[in-house]
Parts: structure tokens; C-alpha cells; sequence
């Protein structure tokens, strides 16, 4: 897979609309996502409105990408469906990561911005999105096609790796 060598956070688009079929190949990308004990208690909600956009844009400053975004994802969990709830976050956090991934091979690109555990933001986005009392959003993925092509930069990794014992540096 070298789609993960490639994803960096994209937060300039160009102005032109995702075709549906890519935002539905992104959709099926998150639910293949492996979820603690298969409660799969993900929804998402696409908005593709510029007014909701603009107001989801407002949230927190690092959201102002949204104000641009051709279309966002926004991750909810449905609290009725949780099989372990201890477990939700990991849960969404790995259907965030996959529709990231599947953005690159399909030649967009993305941000996560968070939106869970931080109570007052899960009530924003909430409100703005006139969400029922069980779901709550994890995250928004902004998404587009690159204003602009760059290359993701290596994360760093020596003396962060350890062989059999903490310390270990095999």
C-alpha cells in the first residue's frame, strides 16, 4: 500500500465538486475499517452545502478549510448501536484513517479535524447539523482535489522503536 506514503493533511482545494461514485468509494473505504466486537455503530453524514461548510468552518479556527471544501464527512456514532462503548473512538479513529487513505488512490486528498472528545465541539457540530440526541460526530474529513501537488514528508521513527523490552533499541 503506498497510498500511506503519500497522505499528508490537504486543506487547499480546487474548486470543483467530488464526483458521487468517489464519495461513495470513500464511504465503503471507512466501514471496512475493523471495529471492537464488530459493533460497526458508524453513520456519516456528507455535506456538500456551502452555508453548512461555512458554519462547521467556524467551530474552531483550524476548521476554516471547510470554507473551501468541495464536500466533508463528517464521522457520527450511534450510541443505541454501541456493542462495547468503551471502545467507540478507536472505532470511528480507524474509519477516519481508512476514507483518508482511499482519498489519496483516488487522486484527492483530505484533513482530519477532530471533533470528539471535546464536549463543547461535539454540541457545536451537533447543533449545526440538527443531530438527534444518540448520535455524536468524532470527526470531519475535508476533502477535495489538491490545489496544489506536494509530497508527504517521512515521519520520524529512530529511538522510537523497541524490541522485546522498553529501552531496547534492537
Amino acid at each position: 500500500m503506498t497510498e500511506i506514503f503519500k497522505r499528508y493533511s490537504l486543506r487547499s482545494y480546487l474548486d470543483k465538486p467530488v464526483e458521487r461514485e468517489k464519495i461513495d468509494q470513500l464511504i465503503k473505504a471507512g466501514f471496512q475499517a475493523p471495529t471492537a466486537h464488530n459493533q460497526q455503530a458508524w453513520e456519516v453524514l456528507v455535506v456538500e452545502d456551502r452555508d453548512q461548510l461555512i458554519r462547521l468552518a467556524g467551530v474552531v479556527k483550524w476548521f476554516v478549510c471547510l470554507e473551501k471544501s468541495p464536500v466533508a464527512i463528517v464521522t457520527l456514532v450511534n450510541k443505541n448501536d454501541l456493542a462495547a462503548p468503551e471502545f467507540w473512538q478507536q472505532d470511528m479513529a480507524a474509519l477516519s484513517q481508512n476514507v483518508l487513505l482511499e482519498a489519496v488512490s483516488l487522486e484527492l486528498g483530505g484533513v482530519w479535524l477532530g471533533v470528539a472528545p471535546q464536549r463543547w465541539r461535539m454540541d457545536k457540530v451537533k447543533d449545526i447539523l440538527g443531530l438527534p440526541e444518540n448520535i455524536m460526530p468524532f470527526s470531519i474529513l475535508s476533502l477535495g482535489y489538491p490545489a496544489k501537488q506536494r509530497t508527504a514528508r517521512p515521519r520520524k521513527h529512530e529511538n522510537k522503536v523497541f524490541f522485546g523490552q522498553y529501552g531496547n533499541q534492537g
